[in-house]
């Protein structure tokens, strides 16, 4: 019985085009209790392979989360394969705006935890519990109404090349990242405001409008079908796209056009583009937006080091990779330090950072500008005398000035300097290339930056 890929993706791709059918990329969820997450998993693949199903889908004992492109000729006998299943009868079906015929090359069907990951330990939590559906039209008309708060429940990787206009995006990488977030940041309204939530098809909304309905919040709305559904009743109503620019997308397209707007850059030179690429280094493999030019002098790598490894022998670029801690390297979305135009306010000058104010309209609080400067990076941390200690790689600092340390685990710290050692001595500035510690009510990681407020 067989229950895995027997192709690689180079064998399917040439299968694909030598069968020469046009290719349907659709998605699809659903929520639902699965008493044995294994066995429907392993009915799916076998419904599926023959059918010429490739696509990419996490099962659950809470549900079903699929991705997945196929044969338009089978489209018909695949609805049969999941609506023997009570639960998936009548689904929506999530069809792409944009078709490619390689838009995935396995059929992998995973069986996880979760098929969204939360990071909730909550028995009293029911997933089922769930805001109000929106069409287009009805969520166009409550995007007007000024008692209503939009928030993207995507990633910031993914907000980043598309979004509806006014919406709040939480600066995350995960989903699990952005319940608590936008809890505190909301809480303040949770019976006087409208709570409007979209994503990329509908099933992170479908947890977060349950999660926050748990949570106290009544007026409670996500878009039905998400961006992708929202397209299609656009396009087939003839209404205005609120939504601007990409939608992005888990598969190799890694986005779809919705709109012209071009609402992001090349994260190397800064030039208008929102065309995501990871690195051709498959060490590192970074997720992130690179323009053709970029592309062209880069040789599609995110950095001059990726370059240097690409020509290496295979050998000894598997040796690079080689390693569980080269692992960390891989798939990082859109963060970091070697994107020179992303960063290069933050790390060659003025960065513009972000702090909570309200929004006149809404009275939510939203994002204005504080400037910081970058100055370096954590090295250590002595946890006997939580002492941090950091390396000074550019610019300067000195007693009085206002620091903030910020890291993914640490998040943002500010602290005034009122001591430090430079060298480990005590001194009244450090400038690039020493090494100075302060003490800090909190311990720092390696990943950790430090930067100057500049008033």
């Amino acid at each position: 019985m067989q229950l895995y890929n027997t192709l690689s993706a180079e064998e399917r791709a040439i299968m694909i085009d030598d069968a020469g059918k046009q290719r349907l990329t659709l998605s699809f969820y659903a929520y639902a209790q699965i008493s044995n997450p294994t066995q429907f998993r392993n009915e799916l693949f076998l419904a599926w392979n023959p059918l010429e199903v490739l696509g990419r889908i996490y099962v659950a004992s809470e549900g079903i989360n699929a991705q997945l492109s196929l044969p338009a000729d089978h489209f018909y006998a695949f609805k049969d394969t999941i609506e023997v299943y009570d639960f998936m009868k009548g689904i929506r079906l999530n069809i792409a705006v944009e078709h490619d015929d390689h838009s995935f090359l396995k059929l992998t069907v995973k069986v996880r935890d979760k098929i969204v990951a939360d990071g909730l330990v909550d028995e009293t939590f029911d997933v089922t519990n769930i805001g109000i559906h929106l069409k287009a039209k009805e969520f166009n008309d409550l995007l007007e109404d000024p008692n209503t708060v939009v928030v993207d429940m995507r990633n910031h990787y993914e907000s980043e090349i598309g979004h509806f206009r006014q919406a709040i995006k939480p600066d995350v990488d995960t989903f699990r990242e952005s319940l608590p977030i936008i809890e505190e940041q909301l809480a303040d309204h949770k019976h006087d405001k409208k709570l409007l939530m979209y994503c990329t098809g509908g099933i992170r909304c479908e947890k977060a409008s349950a999660y926050f309905k748990h949570k106290g919040f009544e007026n409670v709305y996500q878009l039905e079908g998400g961006i992708i559904e929202y397209t299609r009743q656009v396009k087939a109503e003839g209404l205005e796209s609120k939504f601007i620019g990409k939608n992005f997308v888990f598969d190799h397209r890694l986005g779809e056009r919705i709109t012209d707007d071009i609402v992001s850059q090349c994260h190397q030179c800064g030039a208008p583009c929102d065309v995501h690429t990871n690195c051709a280094n498959e060490g590192c493999h970074l997720l992130f937006i690179q323009c053709d030019s970029c592309k062209e002098k880069m040789e599609g790598c995110c950095s001059t080091e990726c370059v240097t490894v690409i020509h290496l022998p295979e050998e000894e670029q598997k040796a690079i990779r080689r390693g569980v801690k080269n692992g960390n390297m891989i798939f990082k979305k859109g963060k970091s330090d070697v994107l020179t135009f992303k960063n290069n306010e933050e790390t060659h000058g003025v960065f513009v950072a972000e702090k909570p104010s309200k929004n006149a309209r809404t009275g939510i609080k939203k994002e204005v500008k504080i400037k910081k400067q970058y100055i370096g990076k954590g090295t250590h941390f002595f946890p006997k005398p939580s002492i941090g200690q950091f390396l000074i790689e550019e610019n300067e600092i000195k007693i009085g000035d206002t620091i903030l340390i910020k890291g993914s685990t640490t998040g943002e710290q500010k602290i005034v300097i009122e001591e430090m050692l430079v060298n480990d001595l005590v001194q009244e500035k450090a400038f690039s290339g020493d090494t100075c510690t302060f003490r800090l009510p909190f311990r720092i990681r390696l990943s950790d930056k430090l930067y100057k407020i500049l008033t």
